[in-house]
């Protein structure tokens, strides 16, 4: 195999794809900006519970190195506070997987791939990449993908409009990661907490660099009482302002969390992004092209969880593109077609997510609703984070999701 590759950004997806192309004969050039040892040193980058059919894209490339001791998620379960009575749910049910997800922290992850990547031979490179860097980059390979989804250089896609409805951040995001969280029972499972008016909690069990552990995550509308994130400068006061949130809105969760601890001093994070759909193509100055991935290109609030999800199912489209390709030049318009082929996918997940971060139509709330009384109806929902365009035409048309919930009704009755 002839065609050199490079790719920007040793996230999920640049790295998923480095890894890829190597075994496939690619010769292939990864630039990041930290070495592995200093992203292990780092703070946590996400929360990162990956479902099966990412999990298959990863075991087709044999990157499924921690099925053993990373703890599975085994269902999704929902709850909704009552607005009138203290401490009782208005909507609690739970459903299992068909198969369990996981959620490996991205610091024992990506260095553990980075370090494979340079011993099979890749070309792994430590520099910040500019202009001039992806200049350099687009003479010396045949193709070159920006997989990074932070810093200036993304802002060089332009944003889709059309295709991004938001143009300020909608959640004040923060992550706490802990160890000595009463598990929950009869299986663990991701569990969303959705408090109208204020944001969102959920917390799954995963797998850090010490060992077993429970991620927190939440989801502040900005300016609310969940967004006091600024106050808390120590990690100290980032775990008590994380159990100050549970304790006044979800009490159930604030009871599993009596003696929880800090991962690591760095297992906290904290702050906010506006979620974008960018073109996929980047013109350079001497009129070479880049090609976008995953979030570079699709960015979407972690409210749904499918960030590293939407980078390993972006890779599998993308690799499948590049081997078709052949020797074929990796031109506009197959960059173009390429990206359209992962957006059939990846719009629905788009529009869904978007959807969950403004105030549930009645539709909505009726189908969360029917799902506590119907367990079939809540499997579906719950096996839809595996593969969201399954949640439509219902999710969004009225009538569609009336339907779904009148012939699940009966049956649970």
């Amino acid at each position: 195999m002839s065609q050199r590759i490079a790719i920007v950004g040793a996230g999920q997806s640049g790295l998923q794809m480095a890894l890829g192309l190597q075994a496939k004969g690619y010769q292939v050039t990864l630039l990041t900006n930290r070495t592995p040892d200093q992203v292990r040193a780092g703070k946590v980058m996400s929360s990162q519970c990956m479902f099966d059919r990412s999990l298959q894209a990863e075991r087709e490339l044999g990157l499924n190195w921690w099925d053993d001791s990373c703890p599975p998620v085994e269902g999704i379960g929902l709850a909704i506070p009552h607005p009138e009575q203290l401490g009782a749910r208005l909507i609690d049910w739970a459903a299992r997987l068909e198969r369990p997800a996981q959620a490996v922290d991205q610091r024992l992850k990506m260095p553990a791939w980075m370090e494979a990547f340079a011993e099979r031979g890749g070309d792994l490179r430590i520099a910040d990449a500019g202009i001039d860097e992806l200049e350099a980059l687009t003479l010396e390979h045949d193709l070159v993908l920006l997989a990074a989804g932070k810093g200036e250089i993304v802002s060089r896609f332009e944003r889709d409009a059309a295709r991004s409805p938001f143009t300020a951040p909608q959640r004040a995001l923060a992550l706490t990661y802990v160890n000595g969280m009463t598990p929950r029972t009869p299986y663990s499972r991701v569990c969303f907490n959705l408090i109208p008016g204020i944001g969102e909690y959920f917390v799954f069990p995963a797998l850090t660099l010490s060992g077993p552990c429970e991620i927190m995550v939440f989801e502040g509308i900005p300016g609310g009482p969940m967004d006091q994130w600024a106050e808390a400068r120590t990690p100290e006061q980032h775990l008590a302002e994380s159990l100050r949130i549970l304790r006044t809105w979800l009490p159930w969760e604030a009871q599993r969390c009596d003696n929880v601890t800090l991962t690591d001093e760095q297992g906290i994070l904290a702050g906010r992004f506006t979620p974008t759909v960018r073109h996929p193509v980047m013109t350079l100055p001497s009129g070479r092209l880049v090609f976008g991935m995953a979030d570079a290109v699709v960015v979407n609030d972690p409210i749904t969880g499918q960030g590293s999800n939407n980078a390993a199912k972006c890779c599998k489209v993308y690799l499948e593109a590049i081997v078709a390709r052949g020797d074929r030049a990796f031109d506009a318009a197959w960059m173009a077609q390429t990206f359209a082929s992962y957006w059939q996918y990846a719009g629905d997940v788009v529009n869904w997510t978007n959807s969950l971060l403004t105030p549930p139509p009645p539709h909505i709330l009726a189908l969360l609703g029917a799902a506590g009384q119907a367990p079939a109806l809540a499997a579906r929902i719950a096996n839809g984070f595996d593969n969201p365009p399954d949640f439509f035409p219902w999710w969004a048309d009225p009538a569609a999701c009336q339907q779904l919930i009148d012939r699940h009704l009966p049956q649970a009755a």
